[in-house]
């Protein structure tokens, strides 16, 4: 995909600004004056060699390819071919009326058949005086002669406008002219009587749509340059005709009967007619011209895909919106980065949507726009949310996004009064208070669990019926046991199979979505010989096209050379549709599983979780996936039980009491306990847990002491709290000084009970030098895996815990632990 992106691209911006001569398009043209300087453009860009290989006429402007053409092939009709067809002119020497009956124009053919001699002797007798034609038809798409010197017309259009004139007596008869299709010769399209401009983009269309390996049929191509001639387009583009319009305007020779599309030709005659239409515009286009337009083709920037403005209903916001893509755009690559606009752009739509159903204006004069509007996108948001047309990280996304959008207008100067947003308001603005918090993320569960996966399996020989059955199951196996996107698997080279000096199997393959190229991956050497295999039968199937364009997993559609990729449609297609068809799946209780959670990327989160299972450290972990964070890699997989347990076990051990005494007596009872406490949450404090049994039933909002954790023989910590006690006595520290100074209208009483005692503050202080103190003793392997536990901890117990209500402290992230 990105290399048809990147041609068209250079067409595009390959084009000269400067009119080339008429000249130089003969080859397209002929001797034709063409003053059209877009058709001439357009027709620079038509290779000769291309013309010359489908059989164009530049005098007739028929295009007729020859049946064995690799792209643009036909079936000759079977039977013998007719003796006439192969003459153009009456037999009669000089006679240049066209040739009827046993090869004599009707005049001749009429004398013959009085005469009685048979047409080698009528032919050939001196005296027969060769006759003038009689002029070409009037139909604009006709190259034939008129049949009669008092008709205007061959005999095949002849018939047709007598019919036609009967049924409709009133039809203007010359549009009838200018739209009548010509006689049909199978294996030609004419293109006499288009427009130049129709002209030349259809050919070049025609010829990037077939170097791009597409077969285009002869007879479905006729039938998209009819439509065109029957609606008197001016231009190739996508709504020029309907895909599924039906007209009587074509003739055949030995019939008058009209010729429509047969029953399912729509969709691929749509398809050609846009892909004409799409071909032409890119190469007529450059980034200045498009960004006029409301909608983009990204393949003009180098991307894929479009950017549509069309949903922004205020002409202002729209520009706006142009200028801000405008400068966006050099700030995005790789295969996601259409998608990113598209939805930063969705935001832009909803403020749209809100501005013109809040306001009686519409929100169409920006001068008038204020806060008010600003709130009633945010209200409007909230409803969404509430009706479910929206979630709740959505809205806070479409916030963000619009929130920076608005900042970068101002930024560009579009405010200005000669900007499109000239007059705006400065409180037409989101403040960072109007971003609404997003949930907080549960522990990621996208992976899919071990009984399913071996049920997947067994059924994956299912995935080889059918079109590129082969590819797709391979690609499939890649995905399970690789852990890539399928983007990255799709596009993989043939030669993507490399291994380490100890002989191991490894991946070399491209992170599109992060644009890092020549990743390695170790695999097992079942995958290996997954792709192995795959890659003899690519081979075998294309053994001309060179190592370097082919790739591992070939399309089945336009790809004459095998240097064309699976599209990631088709994948999902055919695994959606495999997935739809087998039995019920169920996890291993025995309960259903619902299969529409089994989808390609899924087999990632599972590739994550399966690792993570095994112990894979969250750093090596990170690196299998290549992500350059490790918060990213720990949204890919859940800390399993065992885990967990193993985490508990080396936390519990480091447990300390409210004097500081390590709890060495009670550690191995404490275990199961702590386990169940992990696992449900328990009651917390700030820095700790308390197991003080009415506060406990009470659920944390029972404290016989306030809270005065470092009083009671009922709270506990361990190592996790750490960061906690460090904070709480900073706050200590930081509430005793505010109350020692001068403060006016305090009670002594009162200043006294809330000033920290100086006991409270040495019994946490060292609380922490002995946690500290017991770190220290450790060598860094310990201390790594303690690191490792804490973090696990920390994670369940704010997944888990529920909010009690106490003083606060500032969070703190956990450092390392390292010795002091």
């Amino acid at each position: 995909m990105n290399g048809v992106v990147t041609a068209l691209a250079a067409v595009a911006t390959a084009v000269s600004p400067a009119p080339p001569t008429g000249e130089s398009a003969s080859h397209v043209f002929g001797d034709m004056g063409v003053l059209d300087e877009q058709a001439v453009r357009l027709a620079v860009l038509v290779d000769p060699r291309f013309l010359a290989e489908c059989g164009w006429d530049p005098a007739g402007h028929v295009l007729a390819p020859p049946p064995d053409h690799p792209r643009l092939g036909w079936t000759p009709p079977v039977g013998p071919a007719r003796a006439a067809a192969s003459v153009t002119s009456c037999v009669v020497p000089g006679c240049s009326r066209p040739p009827g009956s046993h090869g004599l124009c009707r005049a001749h053919r009429s004398r013959q058949m009085l005469r009685g001699i048979s047409v080698d002797e009528f032919a050939a007798d001196p005296a027969r005086r060769a006759l003038t034609r009689f002029g070409p038809c009037l139909v604009a798409a006709c190259p034939r002669d008129r049949h009669g010197g008092r008709v205007a017309y061959c005999e095949p259009h002849q018939s047709r406008w007598t019919r036609d004139r009967r049924v409709d007596p009133g039809r203007d008869e010359a549009r009838w002219r200018r739209t009548t299709s010509p006689v049909v010769v199978t294996g030609q399209v004419s293109l006499a009587g288009m427009p130049p401009l129709i002209t030349a983009q259809v050919l070049y269309g025609l010829q990037q749509r077939t170097r791009s390996g597409a077969h285009t049929r002869v007879q479905m191509l006729r039938m998209v340059v009819e439509d065109l001639r029957h609606a008197q387009a001016d231009s190739v583009h996508a709504d020029s005709v309907h895909a599924d319009s039906v007209h009587a305007d074509s003739v055949h020779a030995d019939s008058v009967h009209a010729t429509a599309p047969p029953p399912g030709m729509g969709r691929e005659k749509r398809t050609v007619l846009t892909a004409l239409a799409r071909h032409a515009a890119l190469a007529l286009s450059d980034p200045e011209t498009e960004k006029a337009k409301d909608v983009w083709e990204l393949a003009v920037f180098g991307l894929a895909g479009r950017l549509r403005f069309t949903t922004i209903s205020q002409s202002w916001l729209r520009q706006a919106a142009k200028r801000w893509a405008t400068d966006e755009l050099p700030r995005r690559r790789g295969d996601g980065a259409a998608s990113v606009l598209r939805s930063l752009l969705a935001g832009v739509v909803r403020l749209s949507q809100s501005l013109r159903g809040s306001r009686p204006d519409h929100g169409d004069h920006p001068a008038l726009l204020g806060r008010g509007d600003i709130e009633s996108f945010l209200h409007r948001m909230s409803y969404l949310v509430s009706t479910g047309e929206c979630s709740p990280e959505l809205r806070a996304k479409t916030c963000r996004d619009v929130k920076r959008i608005l900042a970068r207008i101002r930024a560009l100067g579009l405010t200005r009064p000669d900007g499109p947003a000239a007059g705006l308001g400065d409180d037409f603005t989101l403040a960072c208070g109007d971003i609404p918090a997003e949930p907080e993320r549960g522990e990621p569960g996208r992976d899919l669990p071990v009984s399913i996966m071996a049920q997947l399996c067994e059924q994956l020989p299912v995935l080889q019926r059918g079109p590129s059955g082969r590819e797709i199951r391979v690609a499939v196996e890649l995905l399970m046991d690789t852990g890539r996107r399928p983007a990255e698997i799709l596009r993989l080279p043939l030669d993507c199979l490399t291994r380490d000096p100890d002989g191991a199997a490894v991946l070399v393959y491209d992170n599109h979505k992060r644009d890092r190229r020549e990743r390695r991956l170790p695999i097992s050497q079942a995958t290996a010989a997954v792709i192995t295999i795959q890659q003899q039968r690519v081979r075998e199937r294309f053994p001309d096209t060179p190592l370097a364009e082919l790739v591992l997993l070939p399309s089945p559609h336009a790809n004459p050379a095998g240097a064309k990729s699976l599209s990631g449609g088709l994948l999902d297609l055919r695994h959606r549709d495999w997935v739809d068809q087998l039995p019920v799946l169920r996890r291993a209780d025995g309960t259903e599983f619902d299969r529409a959670k089994i989808v390609p990327y899924a087999y990632r989160h599972t590739y994550a979780q399966r690792h993570a299972d095994a112990g894979i450290a969250v750093d090596v972990l990170s690196q299998l996936l290549d992500h350059r964070t490790l918060e990213v890699t720990r949204r890919y997989y859940r800390v399993g039980e065992q885990r967990r347990r193993a985490a508990v076990d080396t936390v519990t051990a480091h447990s300390f009491d409210r004097h500081g005494n390590r709890l060495w007596r009670d550690a191995h009872a404490l275990l199961d306990s702590e386990h169940a406490r992990y696992a449900v949450g328990d009651v917390a404090v700030p820095y700790g847990r308390c197991a003080e049994p009415s506060n406990v039933q009470a659920g944390g909002g029972a404290c016989p002491v306030r809270f005065r954790c470092a009083g009671c023989d009922h709270f506990r910590t361990d190592v996790s709290h750490l960061p906690e006690l460090t904070a709480y006595l900073d706050d200590l520290l930081r509430t005793r000084e505010r109350l020692a100074a001068t403060l006016h209208g305090i009670d002594e009483w009162a200043r006294a009970d809330a000033t920290p005692t100086t006991e409270e503050i040495t019994r946490i202080r060292r609380l922490i030098h002995r946690i500290n103190g017991d770190i220290a003793g450790l060598d860094a392997i310990e201390r790594a895996h303690i690191d490792d536990a804490v973090a696990v901890v920390r994670r369940h117990r704010a997944a888990h815990t529920v909010p009690l209500g106490l003083p606060t402290i500032r969070a703190t992230a956990p450092a390392p632990m390292t010795a002091p």
